[in-house]
């Protein structure tokens, strides 16, 4: 992601980074003084302020109070993650966390990724949104039936890599607590084919009915899908942040990860492009927000060395980013190693959407209920 401006001489753009980076330790405009303490003794004050006020009028800082010090600007912080775009630096400690967390063998794909997602968000204290392909071999282990009115009731599928759907159905007439417990107890009858319960005629009815219908809805659900399956968590963690105190910037930065399409959109991008991408402002170019305060990094994470998803981090623009790249890309790397360990281990296929559709050769198997640049040198 190359970020295009004019040409810096080396000290400018070390005076422009060193202010970034002092500005995120300390929260506090920086003057001159400040800055040439701070690693800059070679370059005097007067020069310092020289470079702010030619660094202020392209865009890069700016100025609360005539009399005060500098803050950066979107640009500033693009120049600033793109010169760190390649760190891969992490914390010994949270390796090891992420290791321990997420290098576990299980077949609960589903529930995976979202314990995954979870953990992502704690350690970036950021919003997470995950896509990733769908998985075969998943059956319906449990049926749950719960009221909603007299005419209505809600089916809710639990499968065996830990998914959860749900469905509504229209029942004949108001169905008691007793009647819906009966009615999931021959569910797992047709399940299993063990301890078959008995039913009122009217109940075997309806049972026969609701489970044929909640068959074809979840196989026909299954194999003909458009858009990636989603997985979204931490949006709470952004109230840690005081840019997001506001409740305007919360939810036009929120908005973002609501808007399915456009996430899915932007995480396909960066599983084609196989690496680690940003966002900061309006780079973001989300339709009908300016000014944005938020910024998003993305990675994709991989099964057998290709990308078959991505994992978004949606953070405020004033995050340390390169200690978010060197987490972001062990995150990802210890992703990509369980999951393709445990695919291999449990005998796991995916596919992915519809327009990008496995070759028919491979038929999907079908689940039933039961079975900125450096700068050049001064001259």
């Amino acid at each position: 992601m190359a970020f295009k401006y004019k040409k810096k001489s080396a000290k400018e753009h070390a005076v422009l980074i060193g202010l970034v980076e002092l500005y995120l330790e300390t929260g506090k405009p920086i003057g001159s003084n400040t800055l040439r303490e701070s690693g800059f003794e070679d370059i005097s004050s007067a020069t310092i302020r020289n470079y702010f006020a030619k660094l202020e009028a392209e865009g890069f800082l700016k100025q609360q109070h005539s009399s005060g010090g500098r803050v950066p600007t979107e640009c500033a912080y693009q120049a600033y993650a793109e010169k760190h775009h390649s760190a891969d630096q992490v914390n010994p400690k949270i390796l090891k966390t992420l290791k321990k967390e997420l290098s576990s063998d299980t077949k609960e794909i589903a529930f995976y990724l979202q314990h995954a997602s979870e953990i992502l968000s704690e350690l970036t204290q950021g919003a997470i949104f995950l896509v990733s392909p769908r998985f075969d071999q998943d059956l319906v282990t449990e049926v749950k039936l719960v009221s909603i009115d007299a005419k209505r009731c809600l089916c809710i599928l639990i499968t065996d890599f830990g998914l959860v759907h749900t469905e509504i159905l229209q029942t004949p007439k108001k169905l008691s607590r007793f009647s819906l417990k009966r009615l999931e107890s021959y569910f797992h009858f047709r399940m299993t084919g063990l301890d078959r319960p008995k039913l009122s005629q009217t109940e075997e009815e309806i049972g026969a009915q609701f489970y044929n219908e909640i068959l074809l809805r979840h196989i026909v659900g299954h194999t003909n899908f458009t858009s990636e399956d989603v997985y979204k968590t931490g949006f709470s963690r952004l109230l840690n942040y005081p840019e997001f105190r506001d409740a305007a910037t919360l939810a036009s930065g929120l908005s973002l990860f609501e808007n399915t399409t456009f996430m899915q959109t932007l995480l396909r991008k960066c599983t084609e492009g196989g690496e680690l991408q940003f966002w900061i402002g309006d780079a973001l170019n989300y339709p009908g927000l300016e000014h944005s305060e938020s910024s998003v990094i993305a990675i994709p994470y991989f099964i057998h060395g290709k990308a078959v998803g991505a994992i978004a981090v949606l953070t405020p623009i004033r995050v340390p980013y390169p200690k978010l790249f060197g987490l972001i890309r062990a995150f990802s790397e210890v992703l990509s190693d369980t999951l393709t360990r445990n695919l291999y281990k449990y005998k796991i296929t995916y596919r992915q959407p519809a327009a990008k559709q496995l070759p028919e050769t491979q038929t999907p198997a079908i689940p039933h209920l039961n079975s900125l640049k450096e700068g050049t040198q001064d001259s």
